[in-house]
């Protein structure tokens, strides 16, 4: 461990330092690996650079071990890092000033800088007559030490507190200006200098060795840890009601890892910017900085919102980067998705592909700052991901209009309250969604899927509520969902060829598959479709959740009753997508798992289908010998993924052929077969047998002879049956059907 390599670059003899002190979690260790390349490059030497090596930082510089020892111990200058706009910065009479008195007043050139800001600080709270205490005098406090300090102080500065028009903003990671309630970061960095270097002579104290050494390669410290505070940035040692074995524990401190620490926080410039999106005049940017969502970990819940400041996600490289560099990606740190700025941590999610290839960058650690032990702030790292391009992530941009909405109305505190049905579904959709950005696979697309169709379901149930908060129907999807699942499994195949099918009920009236479970009216032009909620209501829609093949045998009953009302000939569905016999036959069979197809089901009417059949239509218009002729005017359907038909050569029942001859969309040119609804209530009763003679019966009478003329076919098998005729299939698997289960004869006078 702490081992030194040695290389050559540029005529120079390079070491590297597997820096086993230096882990990105906790969050201090990370930040010390910032400071001590930092203060390398920029003290000592300046074509020093770091890399992230598994779990450890790893430094490459012109020092070796030794060189880099003393540089820290003998020659390291700390950055002045001061608040005289907080109580307890030191500057205040009740405030503990041994420190900031004693580097002040120090003539050692370790501490130039420092003694000059400091003189300056107090100049200022001079001139501006404040005494006991900052109080309303903030703001002119900070606007003049920014017009006097030095570069280096000011560094601190714009790390700690952001000047906007709307008065002063501070960044997460540092507090408010520098302090964690109590904690005041800047006068507890002082006193750890203290404790490292003697003010008076700038040589290092005793124990300053045997610190620097447990800083830089984890080396055992018992018995000389320093009683202090480290805030936020290390929970494990941050003392307290149940952070060790006992029930409380005082915080141990390393010296050397509080001032690394805080020197690494520096590369985390604020600013405030305008940004277009923002409805403020000016927003805080800070690197890497979002709103938390309670989602994508383990202990997850949408409660940690509340009692968070917002998360940060920290880079991890592992190609060797010089510290300008990396500071160029900090000072670049905020990041884009669809065009606008992040948020939340779900944007950051979806932004990490490209932001991380385009920057060299190879993971992200997930941090959110969230409460425990009553008040104090904890960094709780939530995550690693790794970054890689995400070919789906452009998937969620359908569906971020939606889901910001709902979350706004599922945040906590939020009037009217979120049923629980609705709060879980949000929730279901936010693990989802971050799941999609973390893995890009077809398994994560479906789940999304899958969650935003229950969102949708949720809605159809407490209607009321997403009318009162002005939720709008979830739709618009694009065709490119399809593609991305490119249909994996059955139930997806026929939930998607049910999703886009209507019914074409006169000139001006078609009845979308979707209105059948939930009240929405569909309009459509353009090769586009639009939805919205249904007011008054009507009964079409006859979905429920008790068993799948009921439901779907209610909406074939009420697709019945409107096609003898609008006195249509022949069965007048049709779809984008049609179902294959394979398929259909393990649908009848029970061998799909229901709840994934009724899932699927509801996440796929989310998609715009028109736009579906409009990229359907394009793609037959430029195919040589097909189109209305063979499939009908109007009808463009293909099979689902250009699949090879051979692949899909099974034949379902004779009770399923027997009906879906009765029951099928006519080709252009022939006369259809005049609708029985009786033939269909027989089979949805569970009277296969009886179905099977009507539809014989009808057959005949429409100059088709099957080859059988009753079926003994009784009980769930019938039921499935009559409800698999819902399922639209193309014409040449009708041929297929009347092939397997009938003579054609010639037609008589008398036929």
């Amino acid at each position: 461990m702490g081992t030194a390599a040695p290389t050559t670059q540029c005529f120079m003899t390079m070491h590297e330092h597997l820096l086993t002190g230096c882990t990105p979690v906790p969050l201090a260790h990370y930040l010390k690996a910032l400071g001590i390349l930092r203060l390398v490059a920029e003290q000592k030497d300046p074509h020093a650079c770091g890399r992230w090596r598994g779990e450890y930082f790893e430094l490459r510089t012109s020092l070796s071990r030794e060189e880099l020892q003393r540089f820290f111990l003998e020659n390291y200058r700390p950055t002045p890092v001061l608040a005289p706009w907080n109580g307890g910065s030191g500057f205040f009479p009740k405030d503990n000033q041994t420190a900031i008195s004693a580097i002040g007043q120090s003539a050692s050139v370790r501490f130039t800088s420092y003694a000059k800001a400091i003189r300056s600080a107090k100049q200022v709270l001079k001139d501006l007559g404040v005494g006991d205490k900052a109080g309303d005098d903030k703001g002119n406090i900070l606007e003049s030490c920014r017009s006097v300090w030095v570069d280096e102080a000011l560094a601190w500065m714009d790390a700690a507190v952001a000047l906007t028009q709307e008065g002063a903003k501070y960044p997460p990671l540092l507090g408010t200006g520098g302090n964690d309630g109590r904690l005041d970061f800047t006068n507890n960095f002082m006193q750890r200098i203290l404790n490292v270097v003697g003010t008076d002579t700038g040589e290092p104290t005793p124990d300053s060795a045997r610190w620097l050494e447990g800083a830089l390669y984890a080396y055992p410290m018992q018995g000389i840890g320093i009683k202090a505070p480290i805030g936020q940035f290390a929970p494990g040692i941050a003392g307290g009601t149940n952070t060790s074995s006992g029930f409380f524990g005082s915080p141990l401190v390393n010296p050397r890892d509080f001032i690394l620490m805080i020197e690494g926080a520096l590369l985390f410039t604020a600013a405030a910017t305008k940004r277009m999106e923002s409805s403020s005049a000016g927003a805080l940017i800070y690197p890497f900085c979002v709103r938390q969502v309670g989602a994508g970990y383990a202990s997850a819940a949408m409660s940690d919102e509340a009692d968070s400041r917002s998360e940060i996600w920290i880079p991890l490289w592992n190609n060797f980067t010089r510290s300008e560099e990396v500071s160029a990606i900090f000072g670049e740190g905020r990041t884009l998705v669809h065009g606008r700025a992040a948020r939340n941590g779900i944007d950051f999610a979806q932004a990490i592909a490209s932001l991380g290839v385009e920057r060299g960058i190879s993971e992200f650690q997930r941090y959110g700052f969230q409460v425990r032990n009553g008040l104090a702030y904890f960094a709780i790292p939530l995550d690693r991901i790794a970054v890689r391009r995400n070919e789906q992530a452009g998937l969620m941009a359908d569906l971020e209009h939606a889901h910001d909405r709902l979350r706004q109305k599922c945040r906590p505190g939020a009037k009217p309250e979120a049923p629980g049905s609705i709060a879980r579904a949000c929730r279901q959709l936010d693990e989802a969604v971050f799941a999609l950005a973390k893995e890009g696979d077809t398994d994560s697309v479906i789940g999304c899927l899958r969650a935003a169709g229950q969102v949708e379901r949720a809605y159809a149930t407490s209607l009321k509520w997403a009318t009162e908060v002005f939720l709008a129907p979830i739709h618009g999807l694009r065709p490119d969902w399809l593609k991305a699942i490119r249909d994996v499994t059955p139930e997806f195949r026929l939930a998607a060829s049910l999703a886009g099918s209507r019914m074409y009920l006169g000139k001006n009236e078609t009845l979308h598959f979707r209105q059948h479970l939930e009240q929405v009216a569909v309009m459509s032009g353009k090769g586009r479709s639009w939805v919205k909620w249904l007011d008054p209501p009507k009964n079409d829609a006859v979905w429920h959740d008790g068993g799948l093949v009921d439901a779907l045998n209610g909406i074939l009953a009420r697709r019945l009753m409107r096609a003898q009302q609008a006195g249509v000939k022949g069965w007048p569905d049709w779809s984008p997508r049609y179902a294959v016999l394979d398929d259909i036959t393990a649908f009848i069979e029970g061998r799909i798992d229901e709840r994934l197809f009724a899932d699927l089901l509801w996440g796929l009417v989310l998609i715009d289908w028109e736009q579906v059949a409009q990229q359907q239509r394009e793609a037959w218009e430029g195919r040589p010998g097909q189109g209305a002729n063979e499939l009908g005017e109007g009808d463009t359907t293909v099979l689902p993924d250009e699949r090879d038909e051979k692949a899909f050569h099974a034949v379902p029942s004779s009770l399923y052929s027997l009906l879906r001859l009765c029951f099928q969309r006519t080709p252009k040119g022939e006369d259809p077969v005049p609708l029985v609804p009786g033939i269909l209530h027989r089979a949805m009763a569970g009277d296969g047998d009886g179905a099977a003679r009507l539809a014989v019966r009808r057959l005949r009478a429409s100059g088709l002879a099957p080859l059988i003329s009753e079926l003994p076919v009784a009980g769930d098998v019938a039921r499935r049956t009559a409800a698999s005729m819902l399922f639209p299939i193309a014409p040449r698997e009708m041929r297929r059907l009347t092939q397997y289960i009938t003579e054609q004869q010639p037609q008589t006078e008398n036929a």
